[in-house]
């Protein structure tokens, strides 16, 4: 649930957003003609693009490419809320902004490729008090004028190309603006794992609901509900065979959150319980 929401316009256009949101909260965004820096100021959030997934922590932020993502926002345990601040950034607007002295960043640069739609951003003191000085203008935005705007999205520019994470940051601002074709395949693949539902796996892949099944019988021959399953459950048997893990951490590291259903399906596919397959497993390594 969202609790409280202020944002500033240049040129038309949303720059500075802050919200206070009270988890569990989801959310997609399609990001087809702009980038974002989302700033995480209280709580945390884990960050899905087509194919990576980035956990936030409070006082970190992840500069995003345009592309497909999927946000869960994760509750303070201090405050029970989470609270953000994003950047947008738009081809258009930093153009106007940078008028005829275009920055290297906004230029395509071979040498700067990445597969990268998204990086984790771990903030030194700048970072962290200019975003402190935006809660400040959000509190008072009478304050805020649209030259004061203009500075501030120039400023926080800077200062993420100067932090720590600067090498990828670099990478990912140079192709801000340039989509990257994702397969619908490597993107189910990479999220095998992800506790992400089948609703928002269609999203990541641009698909409705009933598209992304229809594509997904097409390319595995299988629902996903089924084929999504069985790869865990094969995962399970592996750290069955390999690791001293109990059972119910096994089931909950393969995404099943019933200890029951995890131990059913597992017997269902394997013709015996996680343990006596465990034991199996011993017995055919002493022979």
């Amino acid at each position: 649930m969202v609790l409280q929401y202020k944002k500033f316009d240049l040129f038309g256009k949303k720059v500075f957003e802050i919200a206070k949101i009270q988890p569990p909260f989801k959310n997609f965004n399609q990001k087809q003609h702009q980038a974002c820096y989302l700033y995480i100021y209280e709580g945390a959030n884990d960050s899905y693009s087509e194919e990576e997934y980035l956990r936030v922590e409070e006082g970190d932020g992840v500069l995003m490419k345009c592309g497909n993502y999927f946000y869960d926002l994760k509750k303070s345990e201090k405050t029970g809320l989470s609270g953000v601040i994003s950047v947008h950034f738009y081809p258009e607007v930093l153009k106007r902004i940078y008028k005829d002295n275009i920055p290297s960043f906004l230029k395509n640069d071979a040498g700067m490729i990445t597969h990268k739609n998204m990086t984790l951003v771990k903030s030194d003191i700048l970072i962290k008090r200019f975003m402190e000085d935006m809660r400040f203008y959000f509190a008072n935005p009478e304050l805020m004028t649209n030259d004061l705007l203009l500075i501030r999205l120039k400023e926080i520019i800077l200062l993420l190309l100067q932090s720590k994470d600067a090498d990828m940051i670099h990478k990912i601002m140079h192709n801000l603006f340039s989509p990257r074709e994702v397969s619908f395949r490597s993107t189910i693949e990479a999220h095998l794992f992800s506790p992400i539902s089948i609703v928002e796996l269609a999203q990541l892949t641009n698909h409705s609901l009933a598209s992304f099944k229809r594509e997904f019988k097409r390319i595995f021959n299988d629902s996903p509900a089924n084929y999504i399953k069985n790869k865990r459950l094969e995962k399970a048997a592996d750290l069955l065979r390999l690791s001293d893990l109990s059972v119910s951490d096994i089931a909950f590291e393969c995404l099943f959150n019933d200890l029951a259903h995890f131990s059913a399906s597992f017997k269902i596919k394997y013709k015996m319980s996680p343990k006596s397959f465990r034991k199996s497993q011993l017995y055919k390594s002493l022979s």
